[in-house]
């Protein structure tokens, strides 16, 4: 059975779903957006697969000037909170790759018989992030992204801030959940993603992996509803006026990964506030391999590309950097 995939689509001001069938793309039927879907579905008590099926209409688009950009109709996220972007929380869980642990140690310019705290969590989670089903093993390492701001979708640029000293990419699988009414988390589906983050900031100090992370992010284009997880190969590749600078083939899914899916989801929503009905949540699971890693400083009109093997078309966004200069931001006393 064919996984069905998604993508949100807007053409001035009108917003509309489509289910992949390619080179097409199949509107669905009184549809404008995923999260909409998603709460059909929790209130039918149905699954969003079936959903799909019966929505799925004969109204089709050629998927190709979509993808580039040269259609009427824009990808969005693929999934959004509509009107409330701050009910969309965007985390995520590092240190889960042996490549990315790799990474963060040589980051922080340390031997490997200097264990930095990172190697040591990461261990932890050799030792204890795959528990038996039912079970709870040791916690990940977990960082905030933002809200829903921060979404990009394919196509549209990710940015330096004024006051950011670098931009990289992070390509990993990012997981979309919706909070049900009674609290339940359930996960609608799975994307490509960017996490992008501060690579040169972080290596000041481990300490500045927060600050580091709070940057926009992006998705897509295309949401998978079901998607096989076990063992994922992908490609991430850096270009330049055109022309590959770096590129990586690269693993994720669980057998890659020292913790499981059970252990990330759990540590993610075990928190009262990470169950609220109506919010949305998009979790990146981690990376494997970081062009920074290996010396690669992006520059400004880079174009990063991220594709994972069943995630449908690859992810493509530019890096911009904000060249406004960095102010001073002053606050009001309203003593």
């Amino acid at each position: 059975m064919t996984t069905p995939r998604l993508v949100q689509l807007e053409r001035r001001g009108q917003r509309r779903v489509a289910v992949v069938d390619e080179p097409t793309l199949r509107m669905l039927d009184d549809c404008d957006s995923v999260y909409a879907l998603a709460q059909s579905a929790l209130a039918a008590s149905r699954s969003l697969s079936t959903m799909i099926d019966e929505r799925t209409t004969d109204d089709s688009l050629d998927y190709d000037p979509v993808y580039d950009g040269e259609s009427e109709w824009r990808i969005l996220s693929p999934v959004d909170h509509p009107g409330e972007p701050s009910r969309l929380l965007v985390s995520g869980t590092g240190l889960t790759h042996l490549g990315s642990a790799k990474d963060r140690q040589a980051m922080h310019g340390l031997e490997e018989a200097e264990l930095t705290d990172s190697m040591r969590m990461f261990r932890w989670g050799v030792e204890g992030g795959r528990p038996a089903p039912g079970q709870i093993g040791t916690a990940p390492e977990w960082f905030y992204k933002g809200n829903g701001t921060i979404l990009r979708a394919h196509g549209e640029p990710l940015v330096i801030p004024p006051y950011g000293e670098d931009g990289g990419e992070e390509a990993e699988i990012a997981g979309v959940y919706v909070i049900a009414q009674d609290g339940q988390p359930w996960r609608i589906g799975m994307c490509n993603g960017n996490e992008f983050s501060d690579h040169r900031f972080e290596k000041k100090n481990y300490l500045n992996l927060a600050g580091s992370k709070i940057r926009t992010c992006a998705l897509g284009p295309e949401l998978v509803i079901d998607p096989d997880v076990e063992s994922v190969p992908g490609t991430v590749v850096i270009e330049r006026h055109g022309t590959t600078i770096w590129s990586r083939d690269i693993c994720t899914g669980e057998a890659a990964m020292c913790h499981n899916l059970q252990n990330i989801e759990h540590h993610h929503f075990k928190f009262d506030s990470h169950r609220r009905p109506g919010d949305v949540h998009v979790h990146y699971f981690g990376a494997c391999s970081l062009s920074f890693g290996e010396g690669v400083q992006l520059a400004d009109g880079d174009v990063m590309q991220v594709r994972f093997e069943g995630f449908g078309r690859p992810l493509r966004n530019s890096l911009l950097v904000d060249k406004t200069p960095n102010a001073l931001i002053g606050i009001h006393s309203l003593a």
